[in-house]
């Protein structure tokens, strides 16, 4: 295992990249006043909307929301993962990830992947001169897949017989070490895979981490797939996402469906932006990794009960997900289809239109509230209430939860407020900030103190130097006040960290939005007047607690409940207004 890159070490990294340089490397810039533009890498426009920012550090694009660090652009642009890029980056400046971070299998991984790609060609070989291929063959013709289609997903056969793979690949302990070769205690390993149609498993780098197996016959199981292995890990990975990205790294919408031949069938009919899950339930982190490409998940499920199930079953893992500017629908096809056939029978625009009409995730959730809950029954509104409050949770306080209220509240004939208040024990934060508005306009943010300190923190870390009393600043009933102290405990434990560093620290967290929005906010204050302003912004902050504080006390004083402490706290703050 590897350990943890330091945060230090991601600090120095950030502090020592220039990002103008990194992403000019890969994108055509053009210097525009004190920033540089381009057209998006991620999603299609004409008119560039792409920013990056070489005094800040990062880059954000006001079309499609895609911001980030130098790290998050090598993760989106060249489909690394995080490590990866921390090392690319370390080399280019010439640093050494720390050695107790370094992955001790580094060497073991590589081979995997190497072996892992001979086993996929040997697989497509097969396909096409095995003796035993003429079934294989059949099989696919019989579900329409033309030769082209297979070439692109590198659909392979195993043959049957027990040792095909034992005998054409030496390393016998990484066979074992990625399931391709089963080893019992006494005997001879065998081919795990066997007379089975394969689909290579392939991260969003492309390189192949495991395989899908689907009997040819009466084979059983039906559909096989690779254990966990060293590179491979079934409830983060999705079948098909590097044909996705390889097509469009910002795509406008993703379908998730649940078979390795739905994603095939779908692409060969023209509709290539379609992942599936390696026959496991819709993970949270899934879907946290498609929301990194895509603002909108469309998730397919057949219209059976056991569709549906499914579809419940991946609400619950979206829910927690669900941050401003994403939303995920549900189409549930006729019983019986499933997106293989449905594309088959119906045709490409036919199933792109019931894709387009597929249900937002709002409607599907109180749907499935309200089955076997009599809605005319007092009892029957309460239980649904009952239900409804631990999924509002789970939701960021944000619109969407807002308006989700504000349904249910409409559906059981009660105030919205009652059910916020019901919903939310925790602290409220203010109103949610998210991405830019299309069309390049910068983002609108209310101008507050305390949104103007933060904005301020983020453009200019050391400014946090100013405060020596963080603990005045503490009132969770302020929104953004909490968030700004832990901003400035954070640049007072890392004096010299800069604006990447610090949205870096706050990277895949629930502020993530809000703080991407403020450092991209166009604030207006002058590079020269920003320790003024900060200054003034905090002096607002503290007159507000001043204010709220002496308010609190009086009130206790008009009922005779003040302490002695609070009395001579009292007195000083008096004289103090």
């Amino acid at each position: 295992m590897a350990g943890k890159i330091p945060e230090r070490f991601i600090d120095e990294l950030l502090n020592r990249v220039d990002i103008v340089d990194l992403v000019g490397e890969r994108v055509q810039l053009k210097r525009l006043g004190g920033n540089y533009q381009a057209l998006c890498p991620f999603h299609n426009e004409k008119t560039p909307s792409f920013t990056v920012s070489q005094p800040k550090q990062f880059y954000h694009c006001f079309g499609c929301g895609a911001h980030g660090t130098a790290i998050r652009f090598l993760m989106e642009y060249d489909r690394m993962d995080f490590r990866d890029a921390v090392g690319q980056l370390a080399r280019r400046i010439g640093l050494e990830v720390p050695e107790g971070a370094r992955a001790v299998n580094v060497e073991q991984h590589e081979r995997l992947y190497q072996m892992l790609g001979r086993a996929a060609e040997l697989y497509q070989k097969w396909l096409y001169d095995h003796p035993s291929r003429q079934c294989a063959m059949r099989y696919l013709k019989s579900r329409g897949l033309n030769a082209e289609i297979a070439t692109r997903f590198g659909l392979g056969f195993a043959p049957p017989g027990w040792d095909h793979l034992a005998r054409s690949i030496p390393e016998r302990e990484d066979l074992v070490a990625v399931g391709l070769l089963i080893q019992k205690a006494g005997n001879q390993p065998y081919d795990r895979f066997r007379d089975r149609i394969m689909f290579p498993i392939r991260d969003r780098r492309g390189r192949t981490i495991g395989f899908g197996g689907r009997a040819l016959g009466d084979g059983n199981p039906k559909y096989l797939n690779s254990p966990d292995s060293p590179i491979f890990h079934k409830g983060q990975e999705l079948y098909g996402l590097d044909k996705v990205l390889e097509l469009d790294r910002r795509p406008a919408a993703i379908v998730v469906v649940e078979g390795y031949m739905d994603v095939v069938a779908l692409a060969q009919y023209g509709l290539p932006r379609v992942v599936a899950t390696l026959g496991t339930a819709t993970s949270t982190l899934q879907v946290e990794r498609l929301f990194r490409s895509t603002r909108d998940l469309i998730f397919c499920f057949d219209g059976d009960a056991a569709g549906r199930q499914a579809a419940w079953r991946a609400l619950l893992s979206t829910l927690p997900t669900l941050r401003e500017g994403r939303q995920a629908r549900f189409l549930f096809l006729p019983e019986g289809e499933d997106p293989d056939s449905f594309v088959r029978s119906k045709g490409q625009e036919a199933t792109a239109a019931a894709l387009r009409d597929a249900r937002p995730l709002s409607d599907f959730l109180l749907e499935h509230l309200a089955l076997d809950v009599d809605m005319s029954t007092i009892d029957g509104r309460a239980r649904l209430v009952d239900e409804a409050l631990p999924l509002l949770r789970r939701l960021p306080a944000d619109v969407f939860r807002r308006m989700l209220i504000e349904r249910l509240a409409l559906l059981v004939q009660l105030e919205p407020g009652y059910i916020e208040a019901c919903t939310d024990a925790r602290e409220k934060p203010g109103p949610k900030v998210g991405a830019a508005p299309r069309g390049g306009k910068m983002p609108m943010v209310r101008r507050t103190p305390v949104r103007l300190a933060l904005a301020l923190l983020l453009h200019r870390p050391s400014l946090a130097q100013l405060v020596n009393d963080v603990e005045s600043l503490r009132d969770s009933a302020i929104p953004g006040l909490p968030l700004l102290v832990q901003l400035l405990e954070l640049a007072h434990l890392k004096p010299h960290i800069n604006s990447p560093g610090l949205l870096e620290h706050y990277r895949d967290s629930e502020h993530e939005a809000a703080l991407w929005k403020l450092a991209t906010w166009d604030h207006m204050v002058p590079e020269l007047g920003m320790e003024a302003e900060f200054r003034g912004a905090l002096a607002r902050v503290h007159a507000l607690l001043h204010t709220k504080r002496l308010q609190y006390l009086n009130e206790r004083l008009q009922r005779g409940e003040l302490t002695s402490a609070e009395w001579r706290e009292w007195v000083s703050l008096k004289q103090g207004s």
